[in-house]
């Protein structure tokens, strides 16, 4: 499935950085080509399944809470 973003673009000193406005991810380059190049990548990273490597344990924690 594929989905639309919307990416500000901007120059830093010698690097341009890419934001995607939905989401907070951005990423950079030396253009503005590869800086939407890498946010695209950054993109497809952050929107990919986790896989456990390790299962986590589960855990119930007790608290006091009352009035101070």
């Amino acid at each position: 499935m594929k989905q639309t973003f919307t990416a500000r673009v901007w120059q830093e000193d010698d690097w341009f950085i890419a934001q995607c406005a939905q989401v907070d991810v951005a990423s950079q380059g030396r253009s503005e080509e590869e800086a939407l190049s890498n946010l695209r990548e950054a993109l497809e990273l952050y929107f990919e399944p986790p896989t456990a490597t390790i299962l986590p344990k589960v855990a119930s924690v007790e608290v006091e809470v009352g009035a101070a």
